[in-house]
C-alpha cells in the first residue's frame, strides 16, 4: 500500500522523515496494511488520511469499506500508532463521534499538527476529516445538502493579487484576474464551493454577500432561432470528443447529445474518462452514433473525430487528446474563455498560457476551428457562467458539425430536467453567435495619455493635487528623455504604472476610500441581484495587536467610519499620522523615494541596447504585493532582485 515503500527506503536515505497522503479508500482496500507494516518496521513516518467520503480518482463514489470516525481512529489505536491528530471544519461534531484524549483540532491547524507529528518518534497518523468539496457542491445542485445562503466577494480595487487567499485556501474558484491596475484576484462564482477559505487570506478586500433577487433569464422560447446551417459531417456515422475540466458538467453535455442521437433512433457509444475531475483534472467524453449497427470502439481511434469540442482549451490541446483529430476531417469548436491553472492560483508570477497560440495548434489539428469566448458570453447573456458548456454546443451545431435535429438536443435538455429554460436558452445563444457573430472590439493597449489621465486623477483622489503634481512631473520628465533619445513610449508606461503603484500604496485610508467606491455596490448589485446585502470583512491593527487573528464581519452601518477614515488622509505621512509609524507604513514611504531614485540611475544609463532591461527593472515593483507581512516579504524580493538587474544595467552601460 501507499507508504510501503518507506519502510525500504528508509535506511538509505538522508531523509529521516516522511509524510504520506492516503486516501479513506485506499486505506480500506489496502492502505491499512502499509500502516501495519510501518509499525511493525519502527519506521518514522507521518500518514496523512484524508477521510473525505468521496474516491476523487473515478468520480467521487462513496469508498467501499468506509469507516466512521470512531472507527477509524480506533483500529489505528489498535494497529498501535504513536499518535493521532484529527483536523476537520467542524470540531464539535467530531468530537462527538470520539472518545476523550483524541487531539481534536480545527482545520486551520492542519499545517502545526502536521509538524508535531513529525516530530514524534515512530508512525503517526493525521486524519483530516472533511467531505470533498466538489462532490458537496454536486449534493447542492441535487438538493441533498444545504446550501449556505452567504458568498464571498473580493473588491479588486483594494485586492493587491498577492495570491494569499489562493495558497491558504488552495482553491480553483480564486482566480486572478488582469485589470487596469495589474494583476488582481477574483471569485469565480459559477464555480465556488461555498467553502469560504479564501477568507483567511490576509486581505482586507474580503467582502461576504447574501444574495437578493436576480432577473430570471430569458425563456429559451423566446431566444430567436437562426436558420438552419449546412451540415458539414455525416449523419450516418458520427464520432466527437468532448475535452473539458471537471466540475463544469461535460459529462452532462455528453449525455444531453447521446440522448438526442437516441431520440433519433440513433445507435450511440459512449465513454467518460473522469481520471481527476473531482480535483479539476481533465475530462474526456467520446461518444459515437450511427443510423446502423456499427462496431465502433467506445473511446476513439487516432484520426476518428468528426467533432471535436474543448470546452477548456488548455486540456483541449494537449497533445494526448488532440490525437483523434485528423485535419482533413475534425472540425474544432473551442473556447476561447480563461480558465487558471492550479500554478496560477497559488504562484502570482506564474504566465497563463498563450491563447492565441493554443487555437492555432487546434487549426492545425482540424480542417475548420472556431473560437467563441463562451463563458463571457454566458455570463452577458444568461448572468452565470455554468450555461457555458451548452452554449459552446449550440455553436457546434450551427457550425454544422452536429448532425442531429435543434429540436431533438432541446427536446434532450428538457429531459435532463435542470434549469431547462436557461440552457435551451444557451443552446440558441450559442447558434446566433455562429449565425450572427456580434461586432466584437480588440482588445487595445490603454494610450499614455489615457493611462496617466486615469492615475493622475486617482492620486488627487488619494491625497491631493500637490501629490499628483509631483508624480505628472516625474513622469514627464522620462517621457522627454526617452522620446530624445530613443523616440519610444515603453520606459514612460512602465514608470507611469509603476510609480503610480508605490505612491497609491494602501494604508488605512486608502481602504476605507476605495471600499465606499460606487463600483463595489455596482459589482454586487450586477452579481447578486437587487437587495443584496453585503458585510466587509476586516482584521483592523488593533485587533492583530491583541493577537485576535480572525477578521471581523462589518455590515453597510460601518460606512460612516469609512467616510471618517478616507477624509483623515491629510494626516497620511505628517507626525499626526495615527498608522504612519509602523514598519510598513514606512516601509512604503521609502519605497517611493528609492523608486524615484531608480529612475534617475536608469535614466543616466538608458540605451538603445540596454532598454528591455530597463524596462524590466522599472516594472520591478509588480513584485511588491500583499499588506503587513506578506507585504514587508515581497519587499525583500524585490530588492534582492532590484540589486541584481540594476548590475546587469551598469555594466551594459
Amino acid at each position: 500500500g501507499e507508504g510501503g515503500h518507506w519502510i525500504g527506503m528508509a535506511p538509505f536515505v538522508s531523509q529521516t522523515h516522511l509524510v504520506q497522503n492516503l486516501g479513506d479508500g485506499t486505506f480500506a482496500h489496502s492502505g491499512s496494511l502499509a500502516v501495519r507494516a510501518a509499525v511493525a518496521a519502527q519506521t518514522h513516518v507521518t500518514f496523512k488520511l484524508l477521510r473525505n467520503s468521496a474516491v476523487a480518482m473515478t468520480g467521487g463514489q462513496q469508498p467501499i469499506g468506509e469507516r466512521t470516525l470512531g472507527q477509524l481512529v480506533a483500529l489505528l489505536t489498535a494497529e498501535g500508532v504513536a499518535k493521532i491528530i484529527v483536523t476537520t471544519d467542524d470540531v464539535p461534531a467530531a468530537r462527538r463521534q470520539l472518545p476523550r484524549g483524541v487531539d481534536v483540532r480545527h482545520r486551520d491547524e492542519l499545517l502545526t499538527a502536521q509538524s508535531e507529528l513529525a516530530a514524534v518518534p515512530g508512525v503517526t497518523v493525521l486524519i483530516h476529516d472533511q467531505e470533498c468539496a466538489a462532490e458537496k457542491r454536486r449534493k447542492r445542485r441535487r438538493g441533498k445538502a444545504v446550501t449556505p445562503a452567504q458568498r464571498v466577494l473580493i473588491n479588486e480595487r483594494v485586492c493587491e493579487g498577492c495570491g494569499d487567499c489562493g495558497k491558504k485556501s488552495n482553491c480553483l474558484s480564486v482566480h486572478p484576474v488582469d485589470t487596469e491596475f495589474g494583476r488582481k484576484t477574483t471569485i469565480d462564482q459559477s464555480s465556488c464551493n461555498l467553502d469560504f477559505s479564501c477568507l483567511a487570506g490576509d486581505c482586507p478586500s474580503f467582502l461576504t454577500v447574501v444574495p437578493g433577487k436576480r432577473a430570471k433569464a430569458k425563456a429559451g422560447s423566446s431566444v430567436a432561432e437562426p436558420a438552419e446551417p449546412e451540415r458539414l459531417v455525416s449523419a450516418d456515422r458520427f464520432s466527437m470528443r468532448i475535452v473539458g475540466i471537471g466540475g463544469t458538467g461535460v459529462v452532462t453535455l455528453a449525455q444531453i447529445v447521446a440522448t438526442a442521437a437516441a431520440i433519433e433512433g440513433r445507435h450511440v457509444r459512449a465513454l467518460d474518462q473522469t481520471g481527476l475531475a473531482q480535483k479539476g483534472g481533465a475530462v474526456i467524453s467520446d461518444l459515437t452514433f450511427s443510423a446502423t449497427p456499427w462496431e465502433a470502439f467506445p473511446k476513439l481511434a487516432y484520426g476518428t473525430c468528426d467533432l471535436y469540442l474543448a470546452p477548456d482549451l488548455l486540456a483541449g490541446t494537449e497533445s494526448v487528446n488532440l490525437r483523434v483529430a485528423d485535419p482533413e476531417r475534425t472540425i474544432g469548436i473551442a473556447s476561447t474563455s480563461y480558465t487558471p491553472t492550479g500554478a496560477e492560483v497559488s504562484n502570482v508570477a506564474a504566465q497563463s498560457p498563450d491563447s492565441g497560440r493554443q487555437i492555432e495548434r487546434l487549426q492545425l489539428a482540424t480542417r475548420v476551428t472556431h473560437g467563441i469566448d463562451s463563458a463571457a458570453l454566458a455570463v452577458q447573456l444568461l448572468g452565470d457562467e455554468q450555461y457555458a458548456n451548452v452554449l459552446l454546443l449550440g455553436a457546434a451545431y450551427q457550425a454544422g458539425a452536429l448532425p442531429l435535429d435543434a429540436h431533438t438536443i432541446e427536446a434532450a435538455i428538457r429531459l435532463n430536467g435542470t434549469a431547462v429554460d436557461a440552457n435551451i436558452a444557451a443552446f440558441r445563444h450559442g447558434r446566433n453567435a455562429v449565425a450572427k457573430p456580434a461586432k466584437v472590439l480588440a482588445d487595445t493597449e490603454m494610450s499614455l495619455e489615457a493611462l496617466l489621465a486615469r492615475r493622475t486623477a486617482d492620486l488627487v483622489a488619494y491625497q491631493n493635487r500637490a501629490y499628483a503634481q509631483r508624480y505628472i512631473v516625474a513622469v514627464e520628465r522620462v517621457h522627454r528623455h526617452e522620446q530624445e533619445l530613443l523616440g519610444t513610449t515603453s520606459v514612460t508606461e512602465a514608470v507611469a504604472r509603476y510609480l503610480y503603484k508605490l505612491m497609491a500604496y494602501k494604508d488605512e485610508y486608502e481602504v476605507a476610500r476605495l471600499s465606499l467606491e460606487p463600483v463595489l455596490t455596482d459589482t454586487i448589485a450586477q452579481q447578486f441581484g437587487s437587495g443584496a446585502t453585503y458585510a466587509y470583512r476586516l482584521h483592523p491593527p488593533v485587533l492583530r495587536a491583541l493577537g485576535i487573528k480572525g477578521k471581523i464581519s462589518l455590515g453597510p452601518w460601518f460606512r460612516p467610519a469609512f467616510h471618517g477614515l478616507a477624509a483623515m488622509r491629510r494626516l497620511r505621512g505628517t507626525p499626526l499620522d495615527p498608522f504612519g509609524r509602523t514598519e510598513v507604513r514606512r516601509t512604503e514611504r521609502a519605497l517611493v523615494e528609492d523608486y524615484l531614485r531608480l529612475i534617475d540611475d536608469v535614466l543616466a544609463r538608458l540605451s538603445a541596447d540596454n532598454q528591455h532591461l530597463a524596462v524590466e527593472l522599472l516594472e520591478l515593483p509588480d513584485l511588491v504585493r500583499g499588506y503587513e507581512q506578506i507585504k514587508l516579504d515581497n519587499v525583500a524580493v524585490f530588492q534582492a532582485r532590484k540589486a541584481e538587474l540594476l548590475a546587469q544595467l551598469l555594466q551594459s552601460a
